[in-house]
């Protein structure tokens, strides 16, 4: 053999390019992390767990892909810069190897009316113009299928510009699809006129209902002064020309009482005044008003399809674009399956594509024109991830927050081939998740800990899966616990009884919910759990609803603010000192004046990232120098927000600061196992399972006989889920009755009592397909619920 045709024994030099397939991370100080370095694999599967408050948030949300968008935000230019949130860097000292970040959270998405599943992802938008297209009769371009956009007609001399040629018409039309009654709400509120008087009596015997109008004060001499009504009259004597100058005169200047004054009806006044504002920003007493004042209904014209009668008369076949949104979505993949159109081919392909992926992600259940700010957190989250699976990018980082939130077991295996899917395309999958059957499918494990807070904030482990079994740390201990069946159950109390739901896919459901025992409520996405719990147990007297809406607070929100307990330790401060309470408040005369109470100053810098310094003048501790010399038991007010929950339930429970408000405050919150939160911790800082425990904490102070809780193991690890099971019971214990909706197999085994709801999701589910003891869903083994806890128990 000649030399120049041997084959070369050498193995090819690889490319350096190829040397970058590591995430590093070194020195990373975000929130509680403790100067945190580890290596992450690219284009592998790892999953980040550890107890709640172990930091596993902040590293992988609030410095790795918090980085990556600051560093994608610099590559725009300077001008486009301005317009976008400024993003500080992380604390870090060194991150390598990042690629582009997509966050995948459980951030319910927004409630405005308009926005539907449809119109949060392409589905909408693609029928849109498939109807444009095929549908008979044709009524004019995509837009005139869209309930967002109105119809306009506008006539005159309009100039429209195409480059250097002007053109004047006489006319201007736009076909849009909005109903014009509802403008594409599918909903009009009415006001009930009996919440805003009582007929019977005169404007001078106190007529007048609504907050701010009683007697005597301008609101209400506006009316019985103007003379245009009898202010001695019965409102139900007026005459029709009085009733509508009263309800809805158009506004008018005029002299009322010797002043200048505009009148108006009482109905368009009110509207301005108070049902313009956002109901949360309201005062509890004129939200309590607005809530029995306004109804909405269906709207009679587009009877809720937010569409107008043409848009509604269009069809292809004997299907309008508002029978097919109304449609479950497996059930309009179906359809879509018979229109055959050459014209329109790789549209109806894409369409196909995009609904089969809401099938294959379990949100079959789902339609188009359900409105996207009824999804929970684990559903919107699904949701987003609709449009990342048709994806043609790869090389890059999806970060997904407890992914599995919301799902039944037998949907976890679904979103676990996801995830690997996604994987395989060449991706970094970086998922926060506690539940073992996600944690059994990741190449890499990191476990944070050891503890929540200040007790956490390092990694414990860094491996296999294997590994952690073997690794001693606390996820590894509790990976393969399994709660046993309860050897005996509690009897009932006495039963609530629902006959006849319909609420959403219910088909009229008649269950007897058992009181004063643990019952789960369970079945799989969509069988119709929290329409049968929250649709007919409606929150009020005597039953306290803890479900995962979001807390509503700015970064001046704290624990301490939120449950109620800051006023009792000011009360303790300012009795102890002689001072008055609002001295200790950051929000009040306490603050520190430079930083105005918020500990950092933020800083624009214009086209560049903005910076939130520590205050120098008061060092981050939120108050004025004068009100750190008052103590109460040796410490002063900013060390008492910088203790732990169960730092202060003993500062609070003995000895000089003794404050017995205070203390209850503190053992509901160390009971729900946020004994490692600090007082004066942000609200914004709080994971989502924190916030619920945080309300249950907040809730478990009333005077409630019936406590319904949604998936309370939301963000909990395996060994917190014990502490849940303890609180659980001690509620039943001392009297309560406790409903839980929940899939986690560990409180199913710990019930008294198990609904299940099912068989399926949407159409098919609504039905009550077990009610027993667990132990009994677990001999009989008939539905799906069943199968899943027989396996979980039998370890």
């Amino acid at each position: 053999m000649s030399i120049a045709t041997r084959p070369d024994p050498r193995p090819p030099v690889p490319h350096l390019a190829d040397n970058h397939d590591l995430i590093r991370v070194h020195g990373a100080r975000e929130n509680n992390l403790k100067d945190v370095s580890i290596e992450i694999p690219k284009r592998r599967l790892t999953v980040f767990t550890g107890v709640s408050g172990s930091g596993k948030s902040s590293l992988v949300f609030n410095t790795i892909a918090a980085e990556s968008q600051r560093l994608i935000n610099e590559t725009y230019s300077a001008f486009v810069q301005g317009f976008m949130p400024t993003l500080a860097r992380p604390e870090v000292d060194v991150l390598d190897g990042l690629t582009t970040v997509i966050t995948v959270d459980q951030q319910r998405m927004g409630a405005d009316p308009r926005s539907t599943v449809g119109t949060a992802t392409d589905a909408n938008a693609m029928l849109r113009i498939l109807f444009s297209r095929l549908g008979q009769p044709h009524i004019g371009p995509p837009s005139a299928y869209a309930f967002n956009v109105p119809s306009v007609r506008a006539s005159g001399a309009i100039t429209v510009e195409r480059g250097a040629k002007k053109t004047v018409k006489a006319t201007f039309n736009r076909t849009g699809g909005m109903c014009p009654r509802c403008e594409g709400r599918g909903a009009v509120s009415d006001i009930d006129l009996t919440q805003l008087y009582d007929d019977s009596k005169s404007l001078n015997e106190g007529a007048l209902t609504i907050p701010g109008y009683t007697a005597g004060g301008w609101n209400h001499r506006l009316y019985s002064e103007s003379g245009l009504v009898d202010p001695d009259k019965p409102i139900s004597k007026y005459t029709k020309k009085e009733r509508h100058d009263f309800l809805y005169h158009e506004a008018t200047r005029m002299k009322i009482a010797g002043i200048n004054m505009t009148y108006e009806g009482l109905i368009p006044r009110i509207q301005k005044s108070i049902l313009s504002k956002d109901t949360e920003a309201m005062q509890p007493h004129i939200r309590a008003f607005v809530d029995r004042a306004v109804t909405f209904a269906t709207c009679p014209e587009c009877e809720g399809t937010r569409l107008g009668e043409g848009a509604r008369s269009s069809k292809i076949g004997q299907v309008s674009i508002a029978d097919a949104c109304a449609m479950e979505i497996r059930d309009l993949a179906e359809w879509i399956r018979t229109v055959e159109e050459p014209s329109v081919a790789p549209l109806l392909a894409a369409l196909r594509q995009t609904l089969d992926s809401f099938v294959e992600i379990g949100l079959g259940y789902l339609s188009l024109d359900r409105p996207s700010g009824t999804l929970s957190g684990g559903e919107a989250q699904r949701v987003k991830m609709i449009r990342h699976l048709g994806s043609s990018l790869t090389d890059v980082t999806y970060v997904f927050d407890e992914p599995t939130s919301g799902l039944h077991p037998h949907d976890i295996q679904r979103m676990n081939s996801l995830l690997l899917r996604l994987r395989d395309k060449g991706n970094t999958v970086l998922v926060v998740e506690h539940k073992p059957e996600v944690i059994a499918i990741a190449d890499h494990v990191v476990d944070l800990g050891p503890g929540a807070g200040t007790a956490g904030g390092t990694v414990c482990f860094e491996g296999t899966v294997e590994g952690l079994r073997s690794g001693g740390t606390i996820t590894g201990r509790h990976l393969d616990d399994r709660a046993a069946l309860k050897e005996t159950v509690r009897t009932p109390t006495g039963t609530l009884r629902i006959r006849g739901a319909t609420a959403h896919n219910l088909r009229d459901v008649d269950v007897d919910i058992p009181l004063g025992v643990l019952c789960v409520v369970t079945g799989v996405a969509g069988s119709g759990k929290s329409s049968l719990v929250h649709g007919s147990i409606p929150a009020g007297e005597g039953v306290v609803s803890v479900d995962q809406s979001a807390i509503r607070g700015s970064r001046r929100s704290n624990p301490a603010t939120y449950t109620g307990l800051l006023d009792p330790i000011r009360k303790a401060f300012a009795k102890a000192n002689g001072v008055k309470p609002a001295l200790f408040s950051a929000n009040s005369e306490g603050a520190c004046p430079a930083c105005n109470g918020a500990g950092v100053i933020y800083t624009d810098l214009a086209m560049m990232s903005g910076v939130a310094t520590t205050c120098e003048d008061c060092e981050g501790k939120r108050f004025d120098a004068s009100v750190l010399d008052h103590l109460l038991g040796g410490r002063d007010i900013s060390e008492v927000l910088a203790m732990s929950v169960a730092e202060a339930e003993e500062f609070f429970g003995a000895g000089e600061a003794r404050t017995p408000a205070a203390h209850r405050v503190l053992t509901r919150l160390a009971d729900v196992g946020l004994g490692y939160l600090r007082l004066g911790q942000p609200l914004t800082t709080l994971s989502g399972g924190e916030r619920q425990r945080l309300k249950l904490a907040t809730h478990m102070a009333e005077k409630g006989g019936v406590y319904v809780l949604d998936e309370p193991t939301s963000g909990l690890h395996l060994a917190d889920v014990e502490q849940l099971l303890g609180l659980l019971d001690r509620l039943v214990d001392s009297g309560k009755s406790v409903i839980v909706v929940e899939h986690h197999q560990a409180v199913m085994a710990h019930a008294d009592w198990i609904i299940d709801l099912g068989p399926g999701a949407g159409h098919d589910g609504g039905r009550v397909v077990f009610e027993g003891t667990p132990a009994d869903l677990v001999a009989a083994r008939a539905t799906l619920t069943g199968e899943h806890l027989a396996a979980y128990v039998a370890g």
